[in-house]
């Protein structure tokens, strides 16, 4: 029997909305057709298969497909394994990713990782000239948006925008909160901003020293486990 602990990520300070996540810990052996069809039964944006909880070797799938990395799930899953061990986790090992991914929590309790943004996958960021249009949108926009993050700012002198994104390339028709694409946004914008995405979740992003990188953090509730 495998046991899935179930996650929220990315909620607002007072743990509402938030991604939900699947994690499965001990999983080194779990065949790759399993693990696909857990996380389509499971329907989570994506669902985390930790392989080695000590060395925090993962690998993380979506409905219809393996990703080498995405954000809430690294945030989520570096959270639920410290909660495990007791103890800090100071880096994840995605072992379809081309780098080590760093984590580490703040004293307000948000947890937070360091990731290349290569690793992430392609959003088409798309610029709105209000938050009321991005309120607007239909789900999907239109056929061709399967991987699209539509934003516009909220408060732009302050870094904080409005954003929302589709993802039925990834099986996935509208995802509540997009680590990945926080680091793509990054990318693009070069400056720390604060993400109101989905219903009420809240992505917080900044640069890196290193500008190949960006760092992304928030907070992390668990709403229970769930036998499979």
């Amino acid at each position: 029997m495998l046991t899935v602990h179930i996650l929220r990520v990315f909620t607002d300070a007072d743990g509402r909305h938030g991604n939900p996540l699947g994690v499965v810990l001990d999983t080194a052996g779990l065949d790759d057709a399993r693990r696909q069809a857990i996380a389509a039964e499971l329907g989570f944006s994506e669902t985390v298969f930790v392989d080695d909880v000590g060395r925090a070797e993962l690998r993380l799938f979506t409905p219809t497909v393996e990703l080498p990395l995405a954000g809430h799930p690294l945030v989520g899953t570096a959270w639920l394994l410290s909660q495990v061990t007791g103890g800090d986790v100071p880096v994840l090992r995605p072992l379809r990713a081309g780098s080590e991914v760093a984590t580490w929590r703040t004293g307000d309790g948000a947890s937070w990782i360091r990731a290349r943004i290569a690793d992430a996958p392609p959003w088409q960021l798309v610029q709105l000239a209000t938050p009321g249009e991005v309120e607007a949108l239909s789900e999907p926009p239109s056929p061709e948006a399967d991987a699209h993050e539509y934003w516009a700012w909220q408060d732009e002198a302050a870094g904080v925008l409005r954003a929302r994104v589709f993802a039925t390339r990834y099986g996935v028709a509208e995802d509540e909160a997009t680590g990945s694409g926080a680091l793509r946004m990054i990318e693009a914008l070069r400056r720390p901003i604060v993400i109101n995405q989905g219903r009420g979740s809240v992505i917080y992003a900044r640069p890196a020293a290193n500008p190949a990188m960006a760092e992304i953090g928030g907070f992390v509730v668990k709403d229970g486990e769930r036998a499979l």
